[in-house]
């Protein structure tokens, strides 16, 4: 048997696209999301989701939902004291590994190895390394529905907010701005694709200026099967 793992989800394609890969690839059995929300707003950290779309999301991948609160703001200290309780909940359920949708950059997967290591787990990165041009060209062509939900307008247009990520649109994007977003350019929400059972029906709703980012809230589409 394979060991067991959680998955931290951020809700994005990234992470519905690993679930999707750790599945096809078996070393690990995925029995549980990680989701990191800020307790004061409800919503998914730097993605702004609301916790309602994340359970819809779990519900239609068939996993169990784990649900960390950080307070806003949160200091690191806080995050990892945080971090350190979900991992022993998750050592405690037998859960020893813990994979994540990361791409390429160095430091951030660092930072998770040495954490993971403290915590006595281990982490799996089932993206690691893959050109994101062509990662993305594979999420699109294999039905994966991605919403871009946050974006950083000192990298990428404000416009993307509320966009339906398309081959049309990202192909209209200035060259500096990474295919899978993996520099913090934007953040999405993944609303199907072939790790979800049935999709996760949402509608754009009111785009803000917040801190710096843009923000649009998308909602369930309770008028859509």
């Amino acid at each position: 048997m394979p060991p067991r793992a959680w998955l931290a989800w951020s809700s994005g394609k990234d992470s519905a696209w690993a679930l999707h890969v750790a599945r096809l690839a078996g070393e690990v059995d995925i029995v549980g999301l990680l989701t990191t929300y800020t307790e004061p707003h409800d919503r998914v950290s730097m993605h702004g989701v609301r916790l309602e779309l994340v359970r819809a999301q779990a519900a239609a991948v068939g996993l169990p939902l784990h649900l960390v609160p950080i307070p806003s703001p949160c200091t690191n200290e806080i995050y990892e004291a945080r971090m350190e309780t979900a991992m022993a909940a998750a050592r405690a359920g037998d859960v020893t590994h813990m994979a994540f949708g990361d791409l390429f950059l160095e430091d951030v997967r660092a930072y998770r190895v040495a954490q993971l290591a403290r915590a006595g787990m281990t982490p799996v990165f089932p993206l690691w390394g893959r050109p994101t041009g062509a990662l993305l060209d594979e999420m699109l062509a294999a039905g994966v529905e991605a919403w871009v939900t946050c974006v950083d307008p000192r990298q990428a247009p404000a416009s993307l907010a509320g966009r339906m990520l398309t081959s049309e649109l990202m192909a209209a994007l200035p060259a500096s701005v990474d295919r899978c977003f993996e520099r913090g350019e934007a953040h999405t929400f993944a609303a199907s694709g072939p790790a979800f059972a049935q999709g996760v029906a949402v509608k754009p709703g009111v785009v803000v200026e917040r801190d710096g980012f843009v923000f649009a809230d998308l909602e369930l589409d309770r008028t859509r099967p």
